[in-house]
């Protein structure tokens, strides 16, 4: 049975809070409290006012508004974290490129995690993500996890996507690691695009039976046919998985500043909250 009150990663010191205020964000900052409060960690706020020069010298009253909305905002989840008992500092910047900030902050308080929204106030597309949590992840100095609105950050049953790159092994390995720690049932799926990589699909799946097995865990694998990130979000829909745990990157190996077509579709459509593991 699960334990839903241990913390699921180790040595977690300080976990970074993104978020813009918005509903979207709604999700993140209650699960980032649970989460804080669960790993007995200190948990710090980030929003970003987004504006650029231009902006600031048309319309100095709309920036000075939003920024005092955010001020607001960042103090009502420090309020909500102090009735937890969770130690909270917020932090609030303004400027152009929300990632580069959050990024900067994670690196300057040596975060452990990062945790934010799937998407912000102008994510609007079904098939997409917020690209600033997309290029957050991208260059994140850490593991990021990403909730969405309705989302918990739960580890009864975690779903691990494969396709046998050193970025998977990671997930595989973290995922394994939650589980040891929380009681958690363990999932592992590789999907195969053409019929023909079927066996290449067993094999990833089987590999991480094998690290499942030596950590003493049991693991149900799956392997099918298909687009990769529908049959992973269908997988987590009908396993009633409450976590799907990814690598940055697939076989493909990106660019460091982009994450995977896959993961990031993954992310976009998840029934669950996602892991992303660097």
């Amino acid at each position: 049975m699960a334990n839903t009150e241990v913390c699921p990663i180790t040595e977690i010191k300080s976990i970074l809070l993104a978020t813009d205020g918005s509903e979207f964000s709604s999700g993140a900052v209650r699960e980032a409290i649970r989460f804080a409060q669960r790993c007995n960690s200190k948990l710090y706020v980030i929003s970003v006012v987004e504006t650029n020069p231009e902006f600031e010298i048309y319309g100095p009253e709309v920036v000075e508004k939003i920024e005092k909305q955010t001020r607001v905002s960042l103090e009502k989840v420090k309020e909500q974290a102090d009735k937890e008992g969770v130690t909270c500092e917020i932090i609030a910047h303004r400027g152009e490129n929300a990632s580069e900030f959050i990024i900067k902050e994670a690196e300057r308080i040596n975060a452990n995690v990062i945790i934010m929204g799937r998407r912000g106030r102008s994510g609007i597309k079904r098939l997409m993500m917020g690209s600033v949590t997309a290029l957050v992840i991208g260059g994140a100095p850490c593991d990021v996890f990403v909730v969405p609105r309705a989302g918990e950050l739960s580890c009864r049953r975690i779903l691990v996507a494969t396709d046998g790159s050193e970025y998977s092994e990671k997930a595989a390995r973290e995922a394994i690691g939650i589980a040891k720690r929380c009681g958690s049932t363990v999932l592992a799926i590789s999907v195969a695009e053409k019929e023909e990589y079927i066996t290449q699909a067993e094999e990833h799946v089987n590999a991480v039976k094998e690290i499942a097995s030596s950590e003493g865990i049991e693991i149900e694998t799956f392997t099918v046919t298909g687009t990769p990130y529908e049959a992973i979000t269908t997988t987590a829909q009908i396993k009633k998985a409450d976590l799907i745990v990814v690598g940055t990157h697939g076989r493909t190996g990106l660019q460091k500043l982009l994450m995977g077509s896959v993961a990031e579709r993954v992310i976009a459509l998840s029934p669950c909250s996602v892991l992303v593991v660097k």
